[in-house]
C-alpha cells in the first residue's frame, strides 16, 4: 500500500514537471522563430541578390552568376568611380560599372572613355568597343554607367545616365556558382581634374 502511494506521488510530480516545462519549450520555439524572422528581415533590408542574365559585364561577371548587393554602402559613403552597381530601369534591374560622377562630362572616343577631357584607363576591359559618343554632362545626382563588355552592352551611351534614386546598391560578392565565389574587385583610377571653366 505504501509502495503504491509513493509511486502515485512520483507519477504526479513527473506530470506536474512535464506540464511546467511545456510553456517553457513553447516560449523557446516562439523566440527562435521570431529571432530567425528578425535576422531574415535585417539581412534582406541590408542586402539584395541579383542574377546575371547576359554577357554585358564580361569578363568581370558572367551569365548565370549570382551576386550579393550591399544596400548599406551608399548610406555610409558616396558612389565611387569603378563601383559595379545594381539599379532599376523601367524594364527591370540592371548591373553596370560607374564611370562618370555627378557634375562630370563624359566622352567616348573609339571605345576609350574620357572624363572632363582626361583619359580613363581600364585594365579590366577586354573588349573596349569601337564606338564614339559626344560629350555628355552629368547632373547633380546622375551617374554614367557602362558594361565591361562594351560592344555587347546596352548602357548609358545608349539611354543616358542613372539617377541616384534608381540605385539599389553596390555589387559586392559573387556567391553562385560555388566555384566562382569571390569578392568583386574595385579598381583605382587617376584623379580627374576639373575642367578649366570650373576652376
Amino acid at each position: 500500500m505504501e509502495d503504491s502511494s509513493v509511486m502515485t506521488r512520483q507519477v504526479a510530480r513527473t506530470s506536474v514537471e512535464s506540464a511546467g516545462s511545456s510553456p517553457s519549450l513553447f516560449r523557446e520555439v516562439v523566440e527562435t522563430i521570431l529571432l530567425t524572422a528578425i535576422v531574415f528581415l535585417v539581412v534582406n533590408a541590408a542586402t539584395g541578390r541579383f542574377s546575371l542574365d547576359g554577357p554585358s559585364m564580361q569578363p568581370t561577371l558572367h551569365k548565370g552568376e549570382y551576386v550579393i548587393v550591399s544596400r548599406l554602402s551608399y548610406k555610409l559613403h558616396p558612389v565611387e568611380r569603378g563601383d559595379v552597381i545594381v539599379f532599376q530601369l523601367p524594364e527591370g534591374m540592371r548591373i553596370k560599372r560607374v564611370l562618370g560622377l555627378p557634375g562630370e562630362t563624359i566622352e567616348i572616343r573609339h571605345g576609350q572613355v574620357f572624363v572632363n577631357g582626361q583619359f580613363i584607363p581600364e585594365t579590366y576591359v577586354k573588349n573596349p568597343g569601337t564606338y564614339s559618343m559626344p560629350s555628355r554632362a552629368m547632373g547633380p545626382d546622375e551617374y554614367f554607367v557602362l558594361g565591361d563588355n562594351r560592344d555587347n552592352s546596352s548602357d548609358s551611351h545608349n539611354w543616358g545616365p542613372v539617377s541616384l534614386s534608381a540605385i539599389d546598391g553596390k555589387a559586392w560578392l559573387i556567391y553562385w556558382p560555388p566555384q566562382d565565389w569571390s569578392l568583386i574587385a574595385h579598381y583605382s583610377y587617376p584623379t580627374v581634374q576639373l575642367p578649366s571653366y570650373a576652376k
